[in-house]
Formats: C-alpha cells, sequence, structure tokens
C-alpha cells in the first residue's frame, strides 16, 4: 500500500494528501504501533488541524486539545501523548498522521 506513495527516506509521505486511514494502518505497523482507540484522536487532530491551517500542528496543541478533549490537565495529555507514540510525536504521531517530515520545532 505505501509502496506506491511517494515518501521520504525516512519514511514520511511528501504529499500529505495521500493520507489515508489503510495508509495509517501500514505506517503504523511499521513504526509497531496499535491503533487503538486512544490513538485515532490525536491522528484525526493533526489531519484536521492540516486541512484547516495547512501546516502540521506543534505538539503543544496536540497537547491542549488532548486535555481538554479527555478533561485531564496538559501534562496527563503529554503522557499520553508519548505512551501511545513511545518514540515521540514527530517520529510516530507525525508520520503516521501522514505529514511530511517537519523541520526544527518543538517536540514536547
Amino acid at each position: 500500500m505505501t509502496s506506491q506513495i511517494q515518501r521520504s527516506a525516512e519514511g514520511y509521505l511528501l504529499n500529505p494528501d495521500d493520507w489515508s486511514e489503510t495508509v495509517a494502518a501500514a505506517l503504523a505497523e511499521e513504526e509497531d504501533i496499535e491503533l487503538t482507540d486512544d490513538v485515532w484522536p490525536a491522528l484525526r487532530f493533526i489531519r484536521s488541524y492540516y486541512r484547516e491551517h495547512g501546516i502540521t500542528p506543534d505538539v503543544r496543541h496536540l497537547i491542549t486539545y488532548l486535555a481538554d478533549e479527555g478533561k485531564i490537565d496538559k501534562k496527563q495529555a503529554k503522557k499520553l501523548i508519548f505512551h501511545i507514540f513511545p518514540y515521540g510525536y514527530v517520529k510516530q504521531a507525525c508520520k503516521i498522521a501522514g505529514m511530511q517530515q517537519p523541520r526544527a520545532w518543538s517536540t514536547g
């Protein structure tokens, strides 16, 4: 599936519009991430933010979203992100959400 989609040497999609839930599943499998009910809200938020703003959200936006949605504090939301994406927001969340490889920024 992902072999037909253009990707960077690091495995990020070159065109975020090539993303689908099927592509997400293939990317998650490569990263050894199980797409649980905890993971999908994060991926959908990243996709929604990208559609609305034309850029990948900084991890701070995802932390705020997860805190608000889960009615938890931001510290708990940050721990959740690193629990579901143990190698980090940029390395796994952004990649599985179909974002291009981000340049340097705050990764939490």
